[in-house]
């Protein structure tokens, strides 16, 4: 029970596929007690159902649209409302119009380059300092990225942009909240079979690459995720920030 009586606010659930809802489960399993975001009315009754399946209650269930300003800065007060404070974050939040994806990165338009951007990046930035009141003592903050942060996978394109900024956004923030005692670190997951990742064309193949390659020989699963995530957050990881851990069964290792 790595998480006993730690209240820790997940942004956001989208499905019962979705690596935050692995991680989600991996939190409650380790004795978590959460908060759980929603993007919009479309995706609440789906976490509101999923919810029920954890063994512990959810302190809070809340909606989330990082698209909107107000509704992070509302969080704050609702989460002191709802927990007081909170030990962990975790940030698992990441978009881009399909156009980008399916075009080359060269060609990818202004608008969609900064809505990528806004929502897989800054959204890190502006949840951290909108909850940093309501932090506890060594909280921990944790966020997704992929590989494609690093090399070039082709059709994530703009994606690799934002989450290569992310993984910079985690060590800036990691120096500015260390002096408070809280960690920032990133996962950086293998390719796993959620909807979101179905958008990038040829989806499948990485798959079957990823695994003919990695030393595991296979991809990795959501709770082998989950279960990282839960680590970061424990007491075990006090002495780990700003870094980014590979759970990909090694793929990142290899040259060729």
């Amino acid at each position: 029970m790595l998480l006993q009586e730690k209240r820790i606010a997940i942004f956001n659930i989208a499905n019962k596929r979705s690596i935050a809802w692995a991680i989600a489960k991996a939190m409650d399993a380790q004795g978590a007690r959460l908060i759980l975001g929603y993007q919009n009315e479309r995706t609440k009754g789906s976490v509101m159902d999923l919810a029920k399946e954890l063994t512990h209650s959810p302190v809070a269930i809340l909606p989330c649209d990082v698209s909107f300003p107000e509704q992070i800065d509302a969080l704050q007060d609702t989460v002191r409302k709802e927990a007081g404070t909170i030990h962990g974050l975790v940030h698992s939040l990441a978009f881009a119009p399909r156009e980008s994806l399916q075009n080359a990165y060269l060609f990818t338009e202004r608008e969609h380059f900064l809505t990528a951007l806004e929502i897989s990046t800054y959204s890190l930035v502006a949840l951290a300092r909108a909850l940093t009141p309501v932090f506890s003592d060594k909280a921990s903050v944790t966020t997704l990225t992929y590989y494609g942060a690093e090399k070039v996978m082709p059709s994530y394109n703009v994606m690799g942009v934002a989450k290569a900024a992310l993984e910079a956004s985690v060590r800036y923030l990691a120096h500015d909240l260390g002096p408070a005692g809280v960690r920032v670190n990133a996962i950086s997951a293998g390719p796993i079979n959620t909807v979101a990742a179905r958008g990038v064309s040829g989806f499948l193949d990485i798959l079957e690459v990823h695994a003919a390659k990695a030393p595991l020989k296979r991809t990795v699963e959501g709770s082998e995720v989950g279960g990282t995530a839960a680590f970061l957050a424990s007491d075990l990881a006090s002495g780990i920030t700003g870094e980014v851990i590979y759970v990909d069964t090694g793929y990142n290792i290899m040259g060729f």
